[in-house]
């Protein structure tokens, strides 16, 4: 299927056009680093395209020889060798623009690819706190959108911007050459043209900006209600959606016609203003001609350079709209790549001690996330865990239980106090190493759109089909998985879409297992699961738990009875601590959360302070 026909193309295109232009076309020299990794490429295309110019501007020489020397009986043999040389000079200008074509596009489809690899491999790097202030959608757009207007420029505007310039000053040599008094009519019509052009082209681009507006609000609406359409059709809300979509859609069409108005007119003054000064110049070339101080050879060669010289013009023009959107998506990338990662690895990092033992420690922490710097997620947060322990951390929602894990695996720097692994600061170490000691459970399992068992891989890429055999067997997903027509080769589809809420559960709880990591972070690593599954999974984390320092993050009670010590939070403080045991006989918060959810005695409003969710 061709890209035409390919809606995901076309979608991608339109949503370039969407993309306001740069205001300057500076930020294209960004570009210039990744351009001139192919210098052989750039140096063959520029000789094509100096081929195909010099070509192009042996024509009109061509016609004025014809013209004037051609038509003769006494140079019947030039006239064969004349139109054969012609044939030559089409010969070269058609091998030239094939190879100008070739080379420049082959560069502006390997200067996006690699770009998209370096936008992409530099997000990865980001901590979350960018995608906290930044919409995923916008940076796949920039990815996506962006780098389309790249290629259109760096592939394709770009070769005919530089084919057009050259052709423009050749052909403005050869009418001085031809005729300077001709040449300096034409230089004294070319403000009365562009000044009109300029003040309604600026008309046309405002009006084509609020047309793709227009067109992005509605594409918008379609995508959100499409996306949630179990919802529009369980509210019944078909018809309200559908009349919304249509008012969008007629804003979008009022605002077009405008936009085409404009277009349209700008066409008339085009053609009227350029035809017009053309005719002034031919009329004033041809009294030459009858007055016999120019040739009809020589006037037919400057018409036709100056015909190439508008034509270069115009198609300047052209370009320029999408040498600015270029810029813009240029401007966009640019900036994605300059963002300065807020985690990142120190220059001479502190290395983690070997073996690893698993020993955590909060230190006076005190956090508050970019986006509500003046509430504190945690205040003056300090928690020691011994290696192997399993601590359980319990809480109302919104008590800084999952910023514990956020901070842990350093997503997140706090504002102050200090957060260590095995002793070494972690804001001192690297990253990727502290995470690699780490295994996580979240309790919004991830499952990737490729096969069960590159899933369960995930924990472990390295790891052989053995150990991934053992770790689904530990996490009582093997049988499942076995049952299935293609085993661990099946696909899971977009999202995991094909598999229920505990199979996916298990395969995250698989992927842990597979890692093998010191340390295990577990937020209701059950919650998805039936009675029967949660009852199995129970026991092979307990197994997986066995001489690991583990983290609970529970939401139900009864998943913690069995942890060494409960950590009890509120409002970013620890405000309890012990066993089951111990917290009941303290009474508080804990014995009242314990008390509603195996008891279910407390009512009224008390239950909506302290419910857990």
């Amino acid at each position: 299927m061709s890209d035409a026909s390919n809606p995901a193309v076309d979608a991608i295109e339109a949503e370039a056009q969407r993309r306001r232009p740069g205001k300057a076309v500076g930020p294209i020299m960004g570009l210039l680093p990744y351009v001139a990794r192919y210098k052989l490429m750039v140096s063959a295309a520029f000789v094509a395209l100096v081929l195909a110019t010099a070509a192009t501007l042996i024509v009109p020489i061509a016609g004025r020889r014809l013209l004037d020397n051609g038509f003769d009986v006494t140079n019947a043999a030039f006239l064969d060798t004349y139109f054969l040389a012609l044939i030559a000079v089409a010969a070269m200008l058609g091998v030239a623009s094939a190879s100008r074509f070739y080379f420049v596009s082959w560069i502006g489809e390997r200067v996006v690819a690699d770009l998209r690899d370096a936008v992409y491999a530099h997000v990865l790097k980001l901590s979350p706190a960018f995608f906290e202030v930044t919409r995923t959608g916008e940076v796949l757009s920039r990815l996506t959108a962006d780098t389309t207007l790249i290629k259109t420029v760096v592939g394709s505007s770009a070769s005919i911007a530089l084919r057009n310039i050259f052709l423009f000053f050749g052909a403005a040599v050869m009418m001085v050459y031809t005729s300077a008094h001709l040449s300096g009519l034409v230089l004294l019509a070319i403000p009365m043209i562009i000044l009109p052009l300029i003040i309604f082209g600026r008309w046309v681009r405002r009006l084509s900006r609020a047309s793709q507006d227009r067109l992005a609000d509605t594409s918008a609406f379609g995508s959100e209600s499409l996306n949630a359409i179990q919802t529009v059709q369980a509210f019944t809300h078909e018809d309200i959606d559908r009349k919304y979509f249509s008012e969008t859609v007629e804003r979008s069409f009022e605002t077009a016609r405008s936009r085409i108005i404009a277009r349209a007119v700008l066409t008339a003054l085009v053609f009227f203003l350029g035809l017009s000064s053309v005719v002034g110049v031919l009329w004033y070339g041809a009294h030459d001609v009858v007055t016999g101080t120019m040739t009809g050879g020589s006037l037919l060669q400057f018409i036709l350079y100056a015909g190439f010289a508008a034509t270069s013009v115009a198609a300047l023009s052209e370009v320029w709209g999408d040498v600015q959107m270029a810029a813009g998506a240029t401007e966009r990338l640019v900036e994605l790549i300059n963002t300065v990662p807020d985690i990142a690895a120190p220059l001479q990092p502190i290395p983690l001690p070997v073996p690893a033992r698993g020993a955590i420690a909060f230190n006076q922490v005190m956090f508050s996330y970019p986006t509500r710097p003046h509430v504190s997620a945690l205040d003056n947060y300090s928690l020691r865990v011994n290696p192997g322990e399993t601590v359980a951390i319990v809480g109302p929602s919104g008590a800084g239980k999952s910023t514990v894990f956020q901070l842990l695996l350093r997503f997140y720097d706090p504002q102050s106090g200090s957060i260590t692994l095995d002793g070494v600061d972690i804001a001192a170490a690297d990253p990727v190493d502290v995470r690699r000691r780490l295994a996580v459970v979240p309790q919004e399992t991830v499952v990737f759109g490729m096969t069960i068992g590159e899933n369960i891989r995930y924990g472990r890429p390295d790891a052989s089909d053995d150990d991934l055999r053992a770790a689904a067997v530990a996490a009582r997903i093997d049988g499942f998985i076995m049952s299935l027509p293609r085993g661990y080769e099946t696909q899971v589809g977009e999202r995991g879409v094909t598999l229920s809420g505990g199979q996916r559960q298990r395969i995250a709880i698989a992927r842990a297992i597979l890692r093998d990591a010191p340390v295990l972070l577990l937020d209701e690593a059950t919650s998805a699961l039936d009675a029967e599954s949660e009852t199995l999974v129970q026991a092979a984390l307990e197994g997986l738990m066995e001489g690991r320092t583990t983290l609970v993050i529970a939401h139900r009670l009864a998943t913690v009875l069995k942890a060494d010590r409960i950590i009890v939070m509120d409002e970013g403080r620890i405000i309890a601590s012990g066993t089951h045991d111990e917290l009941m006989k303290q009474g508080g918060l804990y014995s009242r959360l314990a008390r509603l959810q195996f008891t279910g005695d407390i009512l009224g409003d008390e239950r909506a302070n302290v419910a857990l969710h």
